[in-house]
């Protein structure tokens, strides 16, 4: 089939979730045309097809112009209008979790934002004196005063440096995922922000080049 005189609307989510190495194009995004044939076949066409390494291989970008070049393989007369985002993520998640272990995470997470929320609670009355905090804390628990180093600063100093390596992403040098780290995500925000100053300034002082009127 050549598609001569078909058009197919393709609308694409700039996120998806697989949950099968073999991606179709129906997993990613929503198609319509007049030519049921065309469609059907369209929609089952395997786009991509995730590795064997299940912890570093479960992400990939992809440009709308692949996917063209894709279906024009089968379909070269094809008429394609991408009503959709230009580039998007797939995310293969082999084995969703089970919903105890959710109901685990959720209830480690409230315990955590619990006493996190009273510990910044008590600093704040204490005009931050983290040192005061502990002595009482400890006071009232041990019913004796502390005399020196405490567990509880030693909790305290590890879940900050726990917490820094988990927020930004980075244990030294290694990044503990594949994920973009608040850094790398800051920085691509900084670098559009600029590129949209450049080109409106560019245009307002007439030095862009583009075609004559």
């Amino acid at each position: 089939m050549s598609g001569a005189g078909q058009t197919l609307y393709l609308k694409l989510s700039q996120n998806s979730i697989v949950s099968e190495r073999e991606v179709q194009l129906c997993d990613v995004a929503k198609l319509e045309c007049t030519d049921i044939g065309i469609r059907r076949a369209v929609r089952q066409m395997e786009i991509w097809h995730f590795g064997s390494d299940e912890k570093r291989d479960r992400t990939q970008v992809f440009s709308v112009l692949y996917l063209i070049e894709r279906i024009h393989k089968d379909f070269p007369e094809l008429e394609i209008v991408n009503l959709g985002a230009p580039d998007f993520v797939i995310h293969y998640e082999p084995s969703p979790e089970n919903r105890a272990v959710q109901y685990l995470k959720a209830g480690i997470v409230c315990v955590i934002l619990f006493f996190g929320g009273a510990f910044t609670i008590m600093t704040f009355f204490q005009d931050v004196a983290v040192g005061e905090v502990f002595d009482r804390f400890y006071l009232r628990v041990a019913g004796v005063s502390p005399t020196g180093v405490t567990p509880l600063e030693v909790s305290f100093c590890i879940g900050i440096a726990v917490g820094i390596m988990a927020f930004y992403n980075h244990a030294g040098r290694k990044k503990i995922t594949d994920d973009p780290t608040p850094i790398q995500a800051a920085m691509r925000k900084y670098e559009q922000d600029v590129d949209t100053a450049r080109i409106e300034t560019s245009s307002r002082k007439g030095n862009n080049i583009d075609v004559d009127n």
